[in-house]
């Protein structure tokens, strides 16, 4: 594949900020492909309140595009072995992840597109057929929400569907009946970054009971059909000693917050919880796997920020189960996908995720596809940035006919 152009340029995301987007041109005008990111920033207040990322596609547009335009890549590791080297640093913060990811994807949906593939055939071969059963967050709290809950998020997973289609269906369902039933009770309807609700009430179990009456109101029974999944994002919540919940102002330490799990996931049908302790609280994420890892997937995001340094630690501790995947977290498809074939490996299970600040790219839904993830992450089934990665599973689902596979209760068992 030879490069004749690579191209990028400042858009915003959902969160009315500025993100990268780069377009690569093969010879003979294969289609073109884009990714966004977020890292690099300019730190110029007049600008975008310091958040431009003008100088990240400059370096798109300069030094990248130098090095790869004119030159025959033969797969996308070799392209992405070169930006990193090209880099030079660890973290990839002299050319900026933003730019290196933007441009990594764009090769990825080009060359797709050069094949006369979908980008989730042209990642995962003909093995690509198992869609992931979403993970809707459809209640907010925490940093997501101006409301009264600590934990960040509260999901659910149609787990009892036969087929991608009717899984979404069944959470839309749901998530308009849970609107029916805040409307009902007077509490707010109005929706945060990824799509969910965020009305004031007492406390999670207050929460958990709601969505469970907003299940069976869709016409659902809870854990069967629909199952709960948790995001606490507990790193917000660590303080000098123990935890330390913000909003509220209980305070434990790391066994009583493991204790509080087990006891949440003992009276509800939680089937997921997500960094459900501090990312550095090692010991109280192996006293967590050790409790609850043989009964629900527990999921590491800022322990493990999708590195497999991070994760080798915690295969090697038996913290964790499951990791969850975001492409802008380590800044290119290649380590991507060295991740997951680690975690997979190693028995962990994947959730392909979405950022808070989105667009209305799609990769994430064929990269779901691609590499048999068999969960996705990716908000409420509300707000165009999110509900495009359901569209595109819809598309990915039809094209593959009867070869489509809908894992249900199976995708938590790598």
């Amino acid at each position: 594949m030879i490069i004749k152009s690579v191209t990028g340029r400042q858009v915003i995301d959902s969160r009315g900020f500025p993100t990268v987007e780069a377009v690569v041109v093969l010879e003979g005008g294969a289609s073109t492909g884009q990714f966004e990111a977020h890292e690099l920033r300019d730190g110029d207040k007049t600008r975008f309140a310091g958040k431009g990322v003008s100088r990240a596609v400059s370096h798109v547009n300069g030094e990248i595009a130098q090095a790869l335009v004119g030159k025959a890549w033969d797969s996308q590791e070799a392209l992405d072995r070169a930006m990193i080297a090209l880099d030079g640093t660890a973290n990839k913060s002299r050319l900026g992840a933003n730019a290196i990811l933007a441009v990594s994807l764009a090769f990825a949906h080009a060359t797709a597109a050069a094949h006369g593939h979908s980008l989730y055939h042209c990642l995962g071969g003909d093995k690509a057929q198992t869609l992931p059963v979403p993970m809707m967050n459809i209640l907010n709290g925490g940093a997501h929400a101006a409301n009264n809950l600590d934990v960040q998020e509260f999901m659910v997973m149609p787990v009892g569907a036969k087929s991608f289609e009717e899984g979404l269906r069944w959470g839309v369902e749901v998530y308009q009946a849970l609107k029916d039933l805040l409307t009902s009770k007077k509490l707010a309807t109005a929706v945060g970054d990824e799509g969910g609700f965020a009305p004031d009430l007492k406390d999670e179990r207050q929460t958990l009971d709601l969505i469970m009456e907003a299940i069976r109101l869709a016409g659902y029974e809870p854990g069967r059909d629909v199952a709960l999944a948790i995001d606490a994002a507990a790193s917000e919540w660590k303080a000098e000693h123990g935890y330390v919940m913000p909003k509220s102002g209980l305070k434990y330490t790391s066994d009583e917050l493991v204790d509080f799990w087990a006891k949440l996931a003992e009276d509800y049908p939680i089937v997921s919880l997500e960094d459900g302790l501090d990312e550095e609280d090692w010991g109280g994420w192996v006293k967590l796997t050790q409790r609850l890892g043989g009964k629900i997937q527990l999921v590491g995001d800022d322990l493990f920020v999708t590195n497999v340094e991070r994760l080798k630690t915690g295969i090697q501790k038996k913290a964790g189960n499951s990791i969850l995947i975001k492409l802008n977290q380590i800044g290119s498809l290649t380590e991507t996908l060295d991740t997951i074939r680690l975690a997979h490996e190693n028995g962990y299970t994947t959730v392909i995720s979405h950022r808070s600040g989105e667009t209305e790219d799609t990769t994430i839904a064929d990269l779901a596809v691609a590499v048999g993830a068999g969960q996705i992450k990716t908000g409420a089934p509300a707000r165009s940035e999110r509900v495009a990665k359901y569209n595109q599973l819809l598309r990915i689902e039809e094209e593959l006919g009867e070869k489509a596979k809908y894992p249900g209760k199976e995708a938590f068992n790598q």
